[in-house]
């Protein structure tokens, strides 16, 4: 099973920071999520499931980006990361 890390501002819409999947792809992975916990939808994807702007996803450490980055293909020994970017002015 893919392990998944949420974080903190994540993790208020689930039971438990660290999750499991057993999703084949990363688009599947976020199907599965939102499937199991409703209160995600919207949080790291928008309307239109793509991942939001301000949402970092990695996969074994590397960032996954782009519409493209969605397809990425999942091991059960992989790891995901959702991270909220920080941004100041």
């Amino acid at each position: 099973m893919v392990a998944i890390h949420l974080d903190t501002v994540l993790a208020e819409f689930v039971p438990n920071r660290r999750l499991t999947s057993p999703a084949p792809t990363l688009s599947a992975l976020l199907d599965d999520l939102e499937e199991r916990f409703p209160r995600l939808r919207f949080r790291i994807r928008d309307e239109t499931g793509s991942v939001r702007r301000f949402i970092r996803v990695f996969v074994n450490g590397a960032e996954v980006v782009g519409p493209k980055g969605l397809g990425t293909t999942l091991d059960p020994k992989d790891e995901v990361d959702f991270l909220h970017s920080v941004q100041g002015g």
